[in-house]
């Protein structure tokens, strides 16, 4: 089917593209709002937490939403999700008090939760195993391009005020009327007219759902060195300028957003072990290249590399656990899912920078590239699909 045909389809990608606000969007911000706050004591800390704040709650409250998502149904968890992620995400438009904000930041954090997973909840109801696949590709494209969009505005709108990011959030109003009107309220079925689904989802499911967990939580950890310690690796050999850190970054984002896109038919030809084993040893190959040679064109080629590794690595995580997993836990599995990522994003630079700190970015990226490429065999056999799944993983 043409998914981008499909209203159902158009709604989930626009819920999905909230997520990529939920931290990133007032990140061009903290120094005006530094400069705004402060009067307000260690508003230097509480500025930066501003950004941490939501991905904390995110994993703290996932599991939870997902489970409320399969009791009392995702559409209407969706739709109070949205509903709160445009008035709290705004809500430093008018809250004139840091700490006002930063409460309104862990709001924000339990809208996103309930948003994430009941998005992904309902994708695994509405769509059989092959689009689903493609779906999961559709999504990282929407999710990195429209980073893109929104981060680029912010950082217009930073320069105008540093209040003014706030406002993007109101975005989620304007996508309310659409997703209450395209969107079905699935309770956990699949669609009928995509075909049966296992009411008690694979055999030894729980157990390669934990795989998936700690496979999902690791990819985020490695993976969140490159937005966390780039821009220093940079300025330690000699590229100080924010605009070098930013062509590098971008790199990784372009080329996850297009390796995204043909994520679906790889899926198809190597399957749900071949695919993110691939994409974790392009990732491998891309850290190891980062560190060979510290000029630009080199950087931004072990950029790609990652990139195009993690376009490949990450659609898989919910895809593999919605084909695995029964279909009436859909919401709690996309909330363990949704608590991996986050915790993943939260816990890496407290792994990182220790590794840094004692032996050296070069030594890290390696490392990094090292336990990449050990995760390679284990993803392709942990995950492969039975023999009898084969033809639809």
């Amino acid at each position: 089917m043409d998914l981008l045909r499909d209203p159902r389809a158009i709604a989930l990608l626009l819920a999905a593209s909230l997520t990529i606000m939920s931290n990133a969007t007032i990140s061009p911000s903290l120094p005006g709002l530094e400069a705004l706050y402060g009067d307000t004591p260690n508003a230097g800390m509480l500025t930066r937490l501003l950004v941490t704040a939501p991905a904390l709650l995110i994993a703290c409250t996932a599991p939870f939403a997902g489970m409320a998502a399969d009791r009392f149904g995702r559409k209407r968890q969706l739709l109070a999700g949205v509903i709160l992620f445009a008035i709290a995400g705004s809500a430093g438009l008018w809250l004139h008090d840091l700490h006002a904000v930063l409460i309104s930041r862990l709001v924000l954090g339990l809208a996103v939760a309930a948003v994430m997973t009941a998005q992904a909840a309902m994708l695994g109801d509405i769509f059989a195993r092959e689009d689903r696949g493609r779906f999961m590709g559709l999504q990282m494209s929407a999710v990195n391009f429209g980073g893109f969009l929104f981060i680029g505005l912010a950082g217009w709108l930073a320069g105008l005020n540093p209040l003014y990011p706030f406002a993007l959030y109101l975005v989620a109003a304007l996508y309310l009327p659409f997703l209450v009107k395209a969107l079905p309220d699935t309770h956990g079925g699949p669609a009928p007219e995509h075909g049966p689904v296992a009411g008690d989802g694979e055999g030894n499911w729980f157990a390669i759902l934990c795989f998936v967990i700690f496979l999902c939580g690791l990819s985020f950890v490695l993976f969140y060195v490159m937005p966390t310690q780039m821009p220093y690796y940079l300025a330690a050999n000699g590229h100080e300028d924010p605009s070098q850190a930013g062509l590098v970054m971008a790199c990784v984002v372009l080329a996850a957003g297009v390796a995204s896109l043909f994520f679906g038919p790889i899926r198809a030809r190597l399957g749900r072990g071949g695919t993110p084993a691939l994409g974790f040893a392009i990732m491998a190959s891309g850290f190891f290249v980062l560190q060979l040679v510290h000029i630009m064109p080199v950087y931004c080629a072990g950029a790609l590399l990652v990139g195009v590794g993690v376009g490949l690595v990450m659609p898989n995580f919910i895809a593999v656990a919605l084909d695995i997993a029964p279909p009436n836990h859909r919401g709690a599995v996309s909330g363990a899912i949704t608590t991996a990522i986050f915790l993943g994003q939260f816990i890496s630079p407290l792994i990182s920078q220790p590794v840094i700190n004692s032996f050296g970015y070069d030594i890290a990226f390696e490392g990094t590239a090292f336990v990449l490429l050990i995760i390679v065999p284990a993803t392709y056999f942990g995950l492969r699909a039975p023999r009898r799944t084969l033809a639809e993983a």
